[in-house]
């Protein structure tokens, strides 16, 4: 039940900045069906592995993959796909936490979380450039074939 709840969650709030994004009418539930996949792969390893970067990585790179071939397919840009997809994934509250923790004077709470945050936004924007290289090869590789 608890996952159900999650990845309706995770569908609306996709969806919904879809909207704030600008999203065409028509991309709005596929963008959403991806946050929502991706929440579901992040929700899962990550509640498999208790490791919520790799779970990050390993959602962002599923994400963009699938953003990537949607946008092929749909004839769009990627990144209707892939920036909507991300919302979920993105560390907000977590950043807060550090903030106010830094505000209170905390500052060991705030320096781990600070720390925690910035590795997951660097595991996001790295598998955006990795799913992209994979992209890039898979291209070069189909320009061969079609040479020989």
């Amino acid at each position: 039940m608890d996952l159900l709840a999650q990845l309706v969650t995770s569908l609306i709030g996709t969806s919904a900045f879809g909207i704030i994004f600008n999203v065409p009418k028509e991309s709005l539930i596929k963008c959403g069906l991806i946050g929502m996949g991706g929440w579901a792969v992040y929700y899962l390893l990550e509640g498999y592995t208790k490791d919520a970067v790799l779970a990050t990585i390993t959602s962002t790179i599923f994400i963009a993959v699938l953003s990537q071939e949607l946008a092929k397919f749909y004839k769009t840009p990627v990144t209707i796909f892939s920036v909507a997809g991300m919302i979920p994934l993105v560390p907000g509250g977590m950043a807060y936490d550090a903030m106010r923790n830094f505000v209170e004077n905390d500052y060991n709470t705030a320096l781990a979380i600070a720390a925690k945050v910035l590795m997951i936004a660097g595991s996001i924007a790295f598998g955006l450039v990795f799913s992209e290289v994979i992209n890039q090869i898979v291209i070069k590789m189909k320009k061969r074939k079609q040479k020989v």
